[in-house]
């Protein structure tokens, strides 16, 4: 009898007309654009949230998102939810363009069991990830999530594993962006981290490993979800945010403008825009922004911004260890990676989080074939048992290591200080840099005046009549000896000494000079960063 059923539901379905199967794709599509209902989205726009689509219709060009698996659905019966059937499964896939380039993006569904993922959620994150490996192109994931779909149990923890396993294949491969527009917590953090750039939005996204409720159950401290892991905390605290915006709207533009520095893949050069700005400008305002006092900061953004192209500075982790710049600007049209100690905070000193800050710059630069600048005013390392403690000699070597292993193009300006093993950090001429420049307000030496000075003739100064008038005469004497750039030039550690309204000209032509550069490597699966 039950054949019987089953065989006659069948003709009929055999039977429709097209009308009849036309309106039933029609209403299928219906359902998956609020798969969870009205009222669930209006619980996200209540929480001052967009919809997963809607996030994707402001992101990417007008009528050009094309949606991957949009009738995919879970496979579980465990409790209850074989009862509960969501069109698309909680995720937004699929292609589109922005400002004409292709992309593939995903899109977290938080009204579908809070953006939970499971199986088959997973699998098509995997998919549109897959093919952007597969046609080089850049994938960005829109993330609001409340983690692993408990229902589904083991099945979930490895649909993340899989996608973590892609983000590392991708890698230096294809640019990753990751957008956190609501919480993302638990293992589900993992993808966001492995990928290369995270924006965050201020008061509506939150990142952890843990929550609240556990730390305090825990360790007894009571934090709140924005304190734990809201936009400014790991803007300024963790580093783990590189952008944060003030609303969905403002992270929508920063991911256009970070965009369009960035090359489709590895194999391809960042896109050129034609420019109006002369790259052969004189920055005349540089040549007095060193001030005469060694120890009298500035700020290096004065430095950088009138040098690039019409003064657009796109920075990098710009509230993060501040004693070091990182951004993308442009000069003649072409994208270049900026980095640049900051006098202006802890003197500029490398330190712990600066470095570690730089040496992830660096290392997607070259990944990404975009030239490196530097601008270089740095007294040292940062001293102290918090450091050393913490594994200054590590982390330094990092950021050591990153500008070593660069084949780019790679310029560096010394405006400044450039003392002791932070000058060879810096993109020295020793470490394969290959224009180096310096202004004639540099000062390269093994360590500042008063210092070696100290050093070298303290008998001396013990014994003087008048010590600090002595100090002052051998302080004078070092500096005209040893702490200025000519020293240097002599030697060839640094190519020329021009003035400092030169700068954008010699980087202009430093780059024309350089586009064709070729850098042939030992073969080796891969080198042992210091971690």
């Amino acid at each position: 009898m039950e054949d019987d059923k089953s065989g006659a539901a069948f003709k009929d379905a055999a039977m429709k007309t097209h009308e009849e199967k036309y309106a039933e794709l029609l209403r299928k599509r219906e359902q998956a654009l609020a798969p969870a209902g009205q009222a669930a989205i209006d619980r996200q726009h209540q929480r001052g949230k967009r919809t997963a689509r809607e996030r994707v219709e402001a992101l990417v060009d007008a009528d050009s998102f094309i949606e991957l698996d949009q009738f995919a659905v879970h496979r579980s019966t465990a409790f209850g939810l074989d009862e509960k059937e969501f069109l698309g499964d909680g995720v937004v896939t699929g292609r589109a363009t922005i400002d004409g380039r292709q992309v593939f993006l995903f899109s977290q569904d938080f009204t579908v069991l809070g953006g939970s993922l499971g199986e088959v959620f997973a699998e098509k994150i995997c998919k549109v990830m897959d093919l952007a490996v597969r046609t080089g192109s850049p994938m960005i994931g829109i993330n609001d999530s409340g983690g692993a779909r408990i229902q589904e149990g083991v099945v979930s923890l490895g649909g993340y594993a899989e996608i973590f396993w892609r983000n590392v294949q991708a890698s230096g491969v294809i640019p990753q962006i990751s957008l956190i527009a609501g919480p993302c917590a638990g293992g589900a953090v993992y993808s966001p981290a492995i990928t290369d750039f995270i924006i965050m939005t201020e008061q509506i996204s939150q990142m952890f490993i843990t929550g609240p409720e556990i730390i305090k159950t825990v360790t007894g401290e009571e934090v709140t979800f924005e304190q734990l892991g809201g936009a400014s905390t790991h803007a300024t605290k963790s580093g783990v945010a590189h952008l944060t915006a003030t609303d969905e709207d403002e992270m929508v533009e920063m991911t256009k403008a970070l965009l369009s520095y960035l090359p489709q893949n590895n194999l391809d050069d960042p896109p050129r825009f034609a420019t109006d700005d002369d790259p052969g400008r004189l920055v005349r305002e540089l040549d007095d922004i060193v001030p005469d006092s060694p120890n009298k900061p500035y700020d290096m953004h004065d430095v950088i911004v009138p040098v690039v192209d019409n003064g657009d500075f796109f920075e990098i982790q710009p509230l993060y260890a501040q004693n070091i710049i990182t951004g993308f600007g442009r000069v003649n049209g072409q994208a270049i990676g900026v980095v640049g100690n900051q006098p202006n905070v802890l003197a500029g000193v490398l330190d712990i989080k600066s470095s570690i800050k730089a040496a992830r710059f660096v290392r997607f630069c070259d990944a990404f074939n975009i030239p490196l600048v530097t601008f270089v005013d740095v007294p040292g390392f940062l001293p102290g048992t918090d450091q050393e403690y913490g594994g200054i000699i590590t982390h330094g070597a990092k950021l050591l290591y990153a500008f070593a292993e660069a084949t780019v193009p790679k310029i560096t300006i010394i405006t400044r200080k450039a003392y002791g093993g932070a000058y060879d950090v810096m993109a020295s001429k020793h470490i394969r840099a290959d224009v180096n420049v310096a202004w004639p307000t540099a000062e390269i030496a093994v360590m500042g005046a008063e210092g070696a000075v100290k050093t070298i003739f303290r008998r001396d100064i013990a014994a003087a009549e008048d010590q600090n008038a002595k100090m002052q005469e051998l302080i004078e004497t070092y500096t005209e000896r040893f702490a200025n750039p000519f020293i240097a030039a002599q030697r060839g550690y640094v190519d020329d000494i021009v003035e400092a309204r030169m700068t954008r000209r010699v980087i202009a032509k430093s780059l024309d000079m350089l586009a064709n550069k070729r850098v042939e490597r030992p073969k080796r699966k891969h080198g042992n960063i210091p971690l």
